[in-house]
This record gives C-alpha cells, sequence and structure tokens, in this order.
C-alpha cells in the first residue's frame, strides 16, 4: 500500500478525500485542525494527530515519523482564527511557527491573504521534504464536468447575472478578496471576504432573495489549495436564503455529495450550472 499524508480542515471534503484514497489502496496519515476537522476523517486513516494552528512543527514531526514524503490538503481553515485577540497566547505556537509565520504576524512584511497564508502552510511541509501534491490530481473524479446539472436551466435574465457576476467574480479573485459572488438584476448584492461563502450566500437573502450566486477559481489558483468546493451544504444555504441559480467552474471545482445536491436542488427549483470562461461571452445562455 501506497502512504500519503492528509493535512485536512473543515467540511466534507476531507472525510471524502480521505475515503477514496483508502479505496484507492492509499495508507492515510491525517494531520487534522483540532476543533474543526471532522472526526469521521479517523474511519478511513491509518494515524492521526489533531494540530493546533500553532503546532506545525509537530504536524510536520508526526508525518516524517510515518516516513510520509508527499501529502495533500483538502478543506478550508476559519481565517477569523487568524484575527483573534492574543492570538500568540491562544495558540502557544511551537518555535518552527514562529520562525514560519513572524513576516505575516509580527514583523508584517508578509500580507495575510488566504493565498499567502496558505502558501506559507505548504512551506512548513516541503521545506522538511514533504512535497504537496493537489487533491484533485489524486481524485480527479471530484471536479465538477461541464454541464447543467439540475432539470431546471437558468433564465435569459440569470444568465445575464451569470456573465456580469464572474467577470467581477474573477476579479475579486485576482485580488485575493473571495471566489463567491451574489448577483441580481446585474447588480452586485455580496461578495465574499473573510466570513466564508456559506455567510455570504445567507447574507444575500437579508438583503435580495431571488439572487443567482457565482462562484469560480481564482485566475492565479494555486491547485493544490483552496479550490472552489461545494456540496449540500451550499445548496440548503442558497434555498434558505431564497437563492435560485448557482454557476461554478467546470474542472476547476469540487462538487461533493453529486446525487444528494442535484435530488434536492430539483426539488427545491433552485438551478446548477458549470460552466468556463469561453461560455461567458455568448448572447445565449449555452445548454438551452
Amino acid at each position: 500500500m501506497k502512504k500519503i499524508g492528509l493535512l485536512a480542515g473543515y467540511g466534507d471534503f476531507p472525510v471524502l478525500l480521505a475515503r477514496y484514497l483508502r479505496q484507492e489502496d492509499y495508507m492515510v496519515y491525517c494531520v487534522g485542525v483540532r476543533d474543526q476537522t471532522d472526526k469521521k476523517i479517523l474511519e478511513y486513516c491509518q494515524d492521526h494527530f489533531w494540530m493546533g494552528f500553532g503546532q506545525f512543527g509537530k504536524g510536520v514531526r508526526f508525518l516524517k515519523k510515518h516516513g510520509i514524503t508527499q501529502a495533500t490538503m483538502a478543506g478550508g481553515i476559519a481565517k477569523m482564527q487568524f484575527h483573534h485577540p492574543w492570538l500568540v497566547w491562544r495558540y502557544l505556537p511551537d518555535l518552527y511557527t514562529i520562525r514560519l509565520f513572524a513576516p505575516h504576524f509580527i514583523f508584517r512584511t508578509k500580507d495575510n491573504t488566504v493565498d499567502s497564508l496558505l502558501l506559507t502552510c505548504v512551506e512548513a511541509f516541503e521545506r522538511q521534504g514533504i512535497s504537496i501534491l493537489p487533491g484533485t490530481d489524486l481524485a480527479p473524479e471530484m471536479l465538477v464536468k461541464h454541464e447543467l446539472l439540475t432539470l431546471g436551466r437558468p433564465t435569459k435574465a440569470q444568465w445575464k447575472d451569470i456573465q456580469f457576476g464572474w467577470k467581477i467574480a474573477k476579479e475579486m479573485g485576482r485580488l485575493d478578496i473571495g471566489q463567491t459572488i451574489t448577483v441580481k438584476d446585474k447588480s452586485i448584492v455580496a461578495i465574499e471576504a473573510l466570513e466564508g461563502t456559506d455567510e455570504c450566500i445567507l447574507r444575500s437573502g437579508k438583503l435580495c432573495p431571488g439572487f443567482t450566486v457565482v462562484k469560480v477559481a481564482k485566475p492565479q489558483q494555486d491547485i493544490r489549495f483552496d479550490l472552489p468546493c461545494f456540496g449540500i451544504q451550499t445548496i440548503t444555504n442558497i434555498v434558505t436564503a431564497g437563492g435560485k441559480v448557482l454557476a461554478v467552474e467546470a474542472n476547476r471545482s469540487v462538487f461533493i455529495d453529486h446525487g444528494e445536491v442535484v435530488d434536492y436542488a430539483n426539488k427545491n427549483g433552485i438551478v446548477i450550472v458549470a460552466i468556463n470562461e469561453d461560455d461567458i461571452p455568448r448572447e445565449e445562455y449555452l445548454f438551452s
């Protein structure tokens, strides 16, 4: 059996990826984020270590102890944790973590955008001889294909909202602000920032029901981490908030719980479509 390390954050993706890797005869050694990673993941792991935000040194030593030279990242991180008052005292970082993140939190020579912080997380392991592989290279079946996923189709007005939102979402991604935007009548309802996709969607419902959600990869996306991801929680939130359409980027978005999501969306009149950059200039909706 092959060995692989799994650096797991919150959400369903790490659990599903661990299950997939186990089915592919990998021995999975998980470094999970304490109080965030779903403990269901343990069912598919050979061994595990619950790592606090300040314990990258211990996480590296755990993987090296098991002879891991390759690992992958999956799941999100509650980014607001990085801005907690008395960050250092709360997480009591080890010396290795302090050296890594001092440019971010002490000297302020590096910014604290998502890409910047996650690149430093990658560096924490690669400096020690553990290369980080894209999870979707190991499990390409989890990427959503270019297709209309539901029985319903966008109306002409909704297609215009998708086109409008796509361009803005891509620019937001380029600036590393977020990956999700909500739109109605070619007007921005809400954008994702520190709070994450779910809160952005729920906030949109309070502002303007009937909106369209557009979720894309960043133009400079590092496919080793932070790929757009959607599943039943995303669709449940859209229904709760009164949204109507979800447009995601094909072949660059992770799709979780395919059958459950599509059934739930169809029952609740939600349209889901996976498109790409070439579709955006079209005057008429591609799948009509």
